[in-house]
């Protein structure tokens, strides 16, 4: 065996063993939820049913958090994705020297633990009368998820174009004008990653979530809860949906993405012809003249002089 085939050999069984690692607990997950047992395994297998959806169905406590989990997902987004694109901004404008302790500042909140997030922000905010719930729930995951929409941002912008924006200016446009016509449709690519990834850190957050969480559960402390109790495979199928309903959003967007793509290379195929037929046609008619009337006669690059009489 050559040094080429031993090569490519290593990595398909280097490539099978990273996918069997990452996908085979879920498939083990989603096959449980079929199992007849009570416990969420595949071994024994005492037979096939699919009363653990129903009894998804019917588990009221779980639908609560599963809503409360989602409402607290998308109040991080309203709160975080804001405060992160005027950092990025802030930050991006910023020339003094004082820009790299305040990047420092800005990021260390994702080096903090999520105890400790959790336990400072249920001291600072429990002189005002609040003690936990959704509220306080949003205020401490943006403290940090802030932070990851702070760098997509940051990193977008440094391929930003600032010509653009002052050639905006140039043409009487204000500055929230110009922003909102020229830097913010640039940004929009990174505004929309940042509005998911904020969405699910806050969706799968715990350690932070379980100390001001105040009466109110979200689906992980839940689940971790019921895990401690005695876990059912409705847990399980109610995986199995979440995993569904990730791979039809992503295998849509890639549809669409590939639509759009396809549309865009027409229009740009569509203005090519256009821009070859117009210059042939200049081209034809320019050469129709031509041979019609005497050649032009050129112009002499200084004036004659005045003939005297």
């Amino acid at each position: 065996m050559t040094a080429g085939r031993l090569q490519i050999w290593m990595t398909r069984a280097y490539l099978a063993l990273f996918f069997a690692y990452l996908f085979l607990p879920l498939a083990i997950m989603g096959a449980a939820t079929f199992n007849e047992s009570r416990f969420p395994t595949i071994s024994p297998w005492t037979g096939t049913t699919l009363g653990w959806f129903g009894e998804l169905w019917r588990d009221g406590q779980m639908w609560n958090a599963l809503w409360t989990s989602l409402a607290v997902g998308l109040g991080v987004i309203a709160v975080a994705v804001p405060v992160g694109v005027a950092g990025a901004l802030f930050l991006d404008a910023l020339q003094s020297r004082t820009k790299t302790f305040l990047y420092g500042v800005m990021v260390s909140p994702l080096l903090t633990p999520g105890v400790i997030i959790g336990i400072s922000t249920l001291v600072f905010w429990r002189p005002w009368g609040i003690t936990g719930g959704p509220l306080l729930m949003v205020l401490a995951q943006s403290a940090y998820i802030a932070a990851y929409v702070m760098l997509l941002v940051l990193a977008r912008l440094q391929r930003f174009d600032r010509t653009l924006e002052e050639a905006a200016l140039d043409l009487g446009a204000s500055h929230l004008q110009a922003f909102r016509r020229v830097t913010l449709p640039f940004l929009m690519p990174a505004i929309l990653a940042s509005c998911l990834i904020a969405f699910l850190q806050s969706f799968e957050n715990y350690n932070t979530t379980v100390f001001v969480r105040g009466f109110d559960t979200t689906l992980t402390v839940y689940i971790a809860s019921k895990v401690r109790t005695g876990v059912t495979p409705a847990v399980n199928a109610l995986g199995l949906i979440l995993i569904a309903v990730t791979v039809a959003a992503a295998v849509a967007y890639e549809v669409l993405r590939r639509r759009e793509a396809a549309r865009t290379a027409a229009r740009r195929r569509q203005a090519e012809a256009a821009a070859e037929a117009e210059e042939e046609r200049i081209g034809v008619a320019t050469s129709a003249s031509t041979a019609g009337g005497a050649a032009p006669r050129p112009v002499s690059a200084t004036p004659e002089a005045p003939v005297r009489p």
